[in-house]
This record gives C-alpha cells, structure tokens and sequence, in this order.
C-alpha cells in the first residue's frame, strides 16, 4: 500500500506503463491536481469512467479500478492558469479506497503488476510482435511516416504493445480490457485480434452495395 495519490478520471482515456501521454489540463479541481503533484513526487493516476458518468461528471462517478499510475515529465503552466503536460505510464495498479478532502479526487492503490511470462509465453509474444509488424507495416518500404514507424519497430515488445494499445483509435473500454489483460502475452494477443476485426469489418461491403 502507497500514500494517497491524485485520481485523473476521464471518459475516453486509458494510460499504460511506458506510453506517453500529453494532457490539457482546464478544469480549477484538475488545476489544483497538477499544482499539488508538481510539489510532491509528480506522480498521479488516470483512470477511465465508467458508462454513466454524464450524469455526475462534477461529483464522484464511478470508475474502473485497474488503472496506471504516471509521472508528469512535462509541464507548461500557462498565464490563465491552466497547464499543458505530458504523462509517461509507471505502474499497472488497483484502486483500493478513496479519499474525498479535497476538490479532485485522490486514492490509496495497490501495484497490481503483471503476471510473469514463461518461456512458451515469449515465443508466443515474438510470433505476435511479428504479426503486429506485419499488419502495421513497420517494416515497410520507406515513405513519410518512415521515421515514426522506425520508431515503433524499434522497440522492446512491451513497449510497442503498450505504445500501440495507448495511441491507436481503439475504444476506450476495449482499452481498458487491455489494460486489464493479466500478462503481455494475453495483452498482445486481444491487440491482434482487435486489429484483425477492423480489418474484416472494414472490407464488409457498405449496405448499399451488399448482394441480394
């Protein structure tokens, strides 16, 4: 168990360990967030809402408990006081109680970290890492997004999983399941198939053009 941290709750975004996240922060209570990790450890947690939260946006909806904490590597505080900062993913963890002192909302969590990968679990995650290569053409010829793919190929299989999970247009609670998957093996596995789906519903005739 760790002191409280700030909780970070939003409809549509889900931080992995590793992943950079950047972040405009508006909100006086999410104002007030920033300034108090800034004077601390600079670590807070982004958690994704759960359906329903329109109708308590400004109080206390629910959340899922399996979350990322993070650890601010940027921060630009602007003259009207609102922040620009950017948010790279430490630790998968479980929000265990709440406390409700201040404006936003802070936490005690736990670590809830992966289960360990045995050797038939890394060969399966280089066979995944292959078809990911393959289905994000990472080493495709060059063109002008040469360089960001260059990027992405070059990193450690954890990383490009959690960089792909965190960046590519997926929906937020499939993210989530991501997130919660127990292992790396499990979590590069649902990214194919998610990728693989979208593939075959894209190439689905349109219903105007499906045969009768």
């Amino acid at each position: 168990m760790v002191s409280l941290l700030p909780l970070f709750p939003l409809p549509n975004v889900v931080l992995f360990p590793g992943a950079l996240l950047p972040l405009h922060i508006f909100e006086p209570r999410y104002r007030d967030m920033v300034a108090d990790a800034l004077d601390a450890d600079r670590r807070l947690v982004m958690v994704l809402l759960r359906p329903g939260w329109e109708a308590d946006y400004e109080g206390r909806p629910a959340i899922y408990p399996v979350s990322c904490s993070g650890v601010i590597i940027h921060d630009e505080k602007l003259d009207d006081g609102r922040y620009n900062i950017v948010l790279r993913g430490l630790d998968r963890i479980r929000v265990v109680s709440e406390d409700h002192g201040r404006a936003y909302r802070r936490a005690a969590i736990e670590l809830w970290p992966d289960a360990a990968l045995d050797h038939g679990d890394r060969i399966a995650v280089r066979d995944l890492r292959g078809r990911l290569d393959t289905m994000l053409g990472l080493s495709a010829p060059s063109s002008s997004a040469a360089p960001h793919r260059a990027m992405l190929a070059s990193m450690p299989d954890e990383d490009l999983v959690h960089a792909l999970a965190q960046s590519l247009d997926l929906e937020p609670v499939e993210k989530q399941a991501l997130l919660e998957r127990d292992n790396l093996r499990l979590r590069a596995e649902m990214l194919v198939e998610l990728l693989e789906m979208r593939k075959l519903l894209a190439n689905l005739p349109r219903g105007g053009n499906q045969p009768h």
